[in-house]
């Protein structure tokens, strides 16, 4: 994406590289960006056999799940660990 590669970001990174490391990705590759493991869980619990009658609800279900995930003081931590992006969670 062109935001990725814009002059503010190229400068917010040398900027914070003291502790910020970049790692390049392939284009595709769900099984290294935590998103879709965080997104899996959602469907999974929230999403699961839900047929949402309008976006609103859709939204609420998704907003319950990202809840649920932020009260969880191990389950954001599991997706970087499933990513190997992180060692294992304390």
């Amino acid at each position: 994406m062109p935001a990725h590669r814009s002059r503010a970001m190229k400068e917010y990174l040398r900027r914070e590289r003291h502790w910020l490391t970049v790692e390049r990705l392939p284009g595709y590759a769900p099984d290294l960006n935590p998103v879709e493991t965080l997104w899996g869980n959602i469907k999974g619990q929230e999403l699961a056999n839900r047929c949402a009658e309008d976006l609103a609800e859709a939204d609420a279900a998704i907003c319950s799940g990202m809840a649920r995930v932020r009260g969880s003081p191990q389950l954001p931590f599991s997706f970087l660990y499933y990513a190997r992006f992180s060692k294992a969670p304390r």
